[in-house]
């Protein structure tokens, strides 16, 4: 019976420079022990056992329940919510036009 024995999910590192950040994608795997006894270190694009399973069902179920949201993903919400405080409604900036008048 193959079973998982161990799995890391897919992640953002940080890499700081002098004069940004750059967030660099580092993939999630599977570590799968086969029917054939051998432990295999699988991901998303690599399935296949040495002995020739596929194990893209598995591996896929794993890797799936394991989602992470962007680094900035907090940062850009607080930053929408800022923009939403000043739209101003079709209404609104037609009587504020007409005000110029």
């Amino acid at each position: 019976m193959t079973a998982v024995i161990d799995s890391t999910e897919g992640h953002y590192e940080v890499h700081k420079t002098s004069y940004a950040e750059d967030y660099v994608w580092c993939h999630g795997y599977v570590v799968v022990e086969c029917d054939c006894a051998e432990r295999s270190v699988l991901s998303a694009s690599e399935t296949v056992c040495d002995c020739g399973t596929d194990h893209a069902a598995l591996v896929n179920e794993v890797l799936s329940s394991q989602r992470e949201s962007h680094p900035w993903d907090a940062e850009y919400h607080e930053w929408r919510k800022g923009q939403d405080e000043h739209l101003l409604s079709e209404e609104t900036y037609w009587l504020e036009l007409s005000r110029l008048d």
